[in-house]
């Protein structure tokens, strides 16, 4: 078994986050395999190098070791490229221009508001019939024609309801060259992940990567959703809760089993 834990260096981890760490530790403790570590970074303009120092301190403190070197996604731009390349030339991804007001506007309906899906308001498809021959653009965002994509999987097992509940969602952003749907995707299998350990609220987003997986010949790994660790109102934690942040319980002098005690570990 291969379990990971993929943190973004862009702010504290927090409960929430230890609590996703350490259950990818155990269970791969448990059966005596392997826990990485994988820094996505892709967000240039968020992530900062204070941030992943504090993430692999905070990591040690609790207890928990990976090998070297930690897989970085800021190194494997080109691979996210030669995944969009080998998508764009089978007519599966098209160029987008819209920005987040103009599909807000598309989207919504009187009365009811705008769907939701996976990754906020679900697309509506504005930009679906743009030009996708020559060669890729990279000046401009990707997204994945859901469509047409589900029709190129043999026995695809997503529904109808289940691709227009999700839309088509970006693969490259112009700002950053991919996605986190892709890029997680490509890295799982450059790892060798079996099991991929994660929240409740990324278990939406899993059809996505079960599909991509398929459409560029990986393998799927068992995925578990855990519960989310929430505050005191039951709102699910985030980085900016900084009252939560680990490096905050260790200057209180919390200890590692104290944060377990304090996820129900």
């Amino acid at each position: 078994m291969i379990t990971r834990f993929a943190p973004s260096p862009t702010g504290p981890l927090h409960l929430g986050h230890a609590f996703s760490a350490l259950t990818a530790w155990d269970m791969a403790q448990a059966v005596g395999g392997t826990f990485l570590l994988r820094i996505e970074d892709i967000d240039q303009s968020r992530a900062r190098q204070a941030w992943e120092a504090q993430i692999y301190d905070d990591l040690r403190w609790l207890g928990l070791t990976w090998p070297t070197p930690v897989m970085r996604q800021s190194d494997r731009l080109d691979t996210y490229a030669d995944a969009l390349d080998h998508l764009w030339d089978r007519g599966l991804l098209y160029p987008c221009t819209c920005n987040r007001r103009d599909i807000l506007a598309a989207a919504s309906a009187p009365q009811e508001g705008a769907p939701m899906g996976p990754d906020g308001v679900v697309y509506p498809g504005t930009c679906r019939q743009m030009s996708r021959t020559g060669p890729r653009p990279t000046d401009t965002a990707l997204r994945l024609d859901m469509q047409r994509a589900c029709q190129t999987v043999e026995n695809n097992y997503l529904s109808k309801e289940t691709v227009e509940a999700i839309g088509d969602v970006v693969l490259a952003r112009r700002d950053m060259g991919t996605s986190y749907h892709l890029s997680v995707v490509v890295d799982d299998a450059a790892q060798g992940v079996t099991d991929v350990v994660r929240g409740q609220d990324l278990a939406d987003a899993t059809p996505i990567h079960i599909l991509l997986q398929h459409l560029l010949g990986l393998p799927t790994p068992q995925y578990h959703h855990h519960r989310l660790i929430r505050d005191d109102q039951g709102k699910r934690l985030a980085k900016r809760d900084d009252a939560r942040a680990l490096s905050l319980y260790r200057a209180q002098g919390a200890t590692p089993r104290d944060i377990r005690h304090m996820v129900g570990i």
